[in-house]
């Protein structure tokens, strides 16, 4: 039981400083300063990041850094790459463009040139992008859900200020996809089960990272309940919570297949004319208590929410 515990909190500290990294991209990022978040000693901090993580702290911030410049040049095409490159802590538009060319082997303005092309594409074609699929089988649902979405439903996005919502989660680290619906029913309804976390609990699913973007080995995912803020957590689950403020909201109705599509109209298609743009706030799926889930057609219904800002 100890040793459970004793892991239970290093995995808990470690969570907590890749938020605050994500939190404070555009900011200077040290060592000390992460260890103080941890609460661990600075001398060991590094190592301990490196054991952690399978990777150096500064192997990670620089990936983790341009991984998120490159989901936002896609999704805010009318931002200026200086400014893009600013929001996620580069000191200048060169060093940020020689990071993204060890990245990904372009420039970001001919990354950029390619998103729009491959949207273009996919919206001509009528190709389903599921780049985006998070979660997926709510599984404590009941009722069936209504007809497929159609590109004129899946514009109908509302702005909406939410409260802060205290969470209960489990973490998948791995591709998205399928994997994340057999986590759901494999690991998280039995552990939900035995914590009484049933229908009567919001859920939320979290993608912390964009798959096409980030490794598939890489991608972290939060499968989450909401819970009371005294809720004791247990069985490797930890506690966070999900920030209030202003957050843009597409009401899902449809399969794993199609949330994709969904994702990528509100990324790709809404809030590049929305005079928004994102935060550093994670984007998640939330399934209200009693959301529909049908299990013949595998059609279920949620809300996608990405936090936003004036631009």
């Amino acid at each position: 039981m100890a040793f459970h515990d004793s892991r239970s909190e290093y995995e808990s500290r470690m969570h907590r400083v890749l938020g605050y990294i994500d939190q404070h991209l555009d900011q200077s990022l040290d060592l000390n300063t992460l260890a103080e978040v941890a609460h661990f000693s600075p001398f060991h901090f590094h190592r301990l990041f490196s054991a952690w993580m399978g990777e150096t702290f500064g192997d990670y911030l620089r990936r983790r850094r341009v991984e998120v410049a490159a989901m936002r040049l896609a999704a805010q095409p009318r931002t200026r790459i200086l400014n893009t490159a600013l929001s996620v802590g580069f000191g200048s538009a060169e060093a940020f463009t020689r990071a993204f060319k060890n990245r990904f082997g372009c420039s970001p303005s001919t990354w950029r040139e390619q998103q729009y092309s491959l949207r273009n594409a996919n919206s001509n074609s009528g190709q389903v992008n599921s780049k985006r699929s998070q979660a997926l089988k709510a599984p404590f649902a009941e009722h069936e859900i209504s007809q497929n979405p159609n590109k004129e439903n899946i514009m109908k996005v509302s702005l909406i200020d939410r409260q802060p919502a205290t969470i209960t989660y489990l973490r998948h680290l791995g591709p998205y996809g399928e994997p994340i619906a057999r986590f759901w029913q494999e690991t998280y309804v039995p552990w939900a089960v035995m914590n009484k976390l049933g229908a009567d609990h919001a859920r939320y699913g979290i993608s912390h990272d964009d798959p096409s973007i980030t490794a598939p080995e890489q991608c972290r995912y939060d499968a989450c309940a909401e819970v009371s803020p005294d809720f004791m957590a247990t069985g490797g689950a930890l506690k966070t919570i999900i920030p209030d403020g202003k957050y843009a909201v597409l009401k899902f109705k449809g399969t794993v297949e199609q949330v994709g599509e969904a994702w990528a109209a509100l990324l790709r298609d809404w809030l590049p004319s929305s005079n928004l743009q994102l935060d550093a706030r994670p984007c998640f799926e939330y399934y209200p208590k009693g959301a529909a889930f049908d299990c013949e057609t595998g059609k279920f219904e949620c809300e996608i929410c990405i936090p936003v800002v004036p631009l």
